[in-house]
């Protein structure tokens, strides 16, 4: 842990053990104001928010810091927007919080990474996003980027965080020839760490523009292993309703690459897995247009498919449902409307010519074995957390 913090200029700030008593509850970074507070002191602050960043106790983190007197100067928004309620993939525009007045930058819109010109001012960042433990889920991304920012302009990173509601390690290792906002680093799909750690990884490992280091502090949380349950009290996107979700998302997302829906447009999104054609399943639902899915795949079409709302899953990724509505297509190739969106999904082309190859689950995963061996050595020097007993 010395190497990290020399190489990574990481400050990690923790706290002393609760007692057995109160060992079983969970105080996120975001909790910790004692240890924020004193840092944010005489500090011009932008804040890296959405819907997701309160305390345990469902205050929003702003409101808070806004009673504590800290000087919020802008607040930088991810995918889905502040208040987290865009489609996946829509362009999020500038504007105010209409409660605080303050000005809210998008950091996803015209430029993913926050300029010179929107960090002039600011003396340090603090990001507070929930994440769900898939590399594929854009806010660790946003997070990369406002790190690089940092780095580049001598601004204090301060990372609150918070549980992975889906902790494994799994899935195909990204190369790095397939790089993209929805992939950034050569990790897993489930790559097991929290926002905390990889944002250690990735000053550690070197992974910023030229290799920069950025001012980083995590403020850990308390109270947390590795493996242990930990359910999410918002919901992180608007296609992510529930706990569920979060636990199959990492399974169905593939089919954000093909013509299957995963039910954006339903009350159910990545619970379920349909297309039109009654081969494809017995369960039948109907996508809409509503709020966080204006124009949902197979709108006002019924779909065939799948329900599983209640499996009994504990998240693993799981790529049988991928494998079993490839064939029940009949397109072969043709099957991955979007081949480059596949590619970058799993992180290389690899899986995609597996499966046209007709290769089984169990050759598939065998394949990923080496690279994840390799993963796991890496992801030891990073972790903050212990696994659960």
């Amino acid at each position: 842990m010395k190497q990290i913090q020399r190489i990574a200029f990481v400050l990690i700030l923790s706290f002393c053990s609760v007692s057995l008593l109160f060992s079983q509850e969970v105080k996120v970074g975001a909790d910790r104001l004692d240890n924020l507070l004193p840092m944010l002191e005489g500090k011009k602050v932008a804040l890296v928010i959405n819907q997701t960043s309160v305390l345990s106790d469902k205050t929003s983190l702003l409101d808070t810091l806004l009673s504590s007197n800290v000087q919020i100067e802008k607040i930088f928004a991810p995918e889905h927007g502040f208040r987290g309620t865009a489609d996946a993939g829509a362009r999020i525009k500038d504007g105010h919080d209409p409660i605080t007045k303050i000005k809210v930058e998008s950091l996803y819109g015209k430029n993913y990474k926050p300029s010179k010109e929107q960090l002039d001012g600011i003396d340090v960042v603090v990001f507070d996003i929930q994440d769900v433990g898939a590399r594929f889920y854009t806010y660790i991304s946003t997070m990369h980027y406002v790190m690089e920012a940092c780095a580049e302009n001598g601004k204090d990173c301060i990372i609150l965080d918070r549980p992975n509601p889906n902790d494994h390690v799994a899935g195909p290792v990204l190369d790095m020839k397939y790089k993209s906002f929805v992939g950034m680093h050569p990790i897993p799909v489930q790559h097991g760490l929290t926002v905390g750690e990889l944002a250690m990884m990735i000053n550690g490992e070197g992974w910023l523009a030229n290799a920069a280091k950025c001012r980083l502090f995590v403020i850990r949380v308390d109270g947390w292993k590795h493996g242990q349950p930990f359910s999410l009290q918002i919901a992180p996107s608007p296609n992510l309703p529930n706990d569920q979700s979060i636990a199959v998302y990492p399974s169905l997302c593939f089919f954000e690459a093909t013509k299957v829906s995963v039910g954006r447009g339903t009350d159910f999104a990545f619970q379920v897995a349909g297309a039109p054609g009654k081969q494809n399943g017995n369960f039948v639902f109907t996508p809409q247009s509503r709020e966080g899915a204006r124009s949902p795949m197979h709108q006002n079409v019924k779909c065939y498919g799948v329900d599983l709302r209640d499996l009994k899953t504990d998240g693993k990724l799981d790529i049988s449902y991928l494998l079993d509505f490839y064939k029940k297509s009949g397109k072969g190739a043709l099957f991955f409307s979007s081949r480059q969106f596949m590619d970058m999904l799993s992180g290389s082309d690899k899986l995609r010519k597996q499966i046209i190859n007709g290769e089984t689950k169990e050759s598939i995963e065998k394949s990923w074995e080496k690279d994840l061996e390799a993963y796991r050595a890496l992801r030891a020097k990073y972790l903050l957390y212990p696994d659960k007993d």
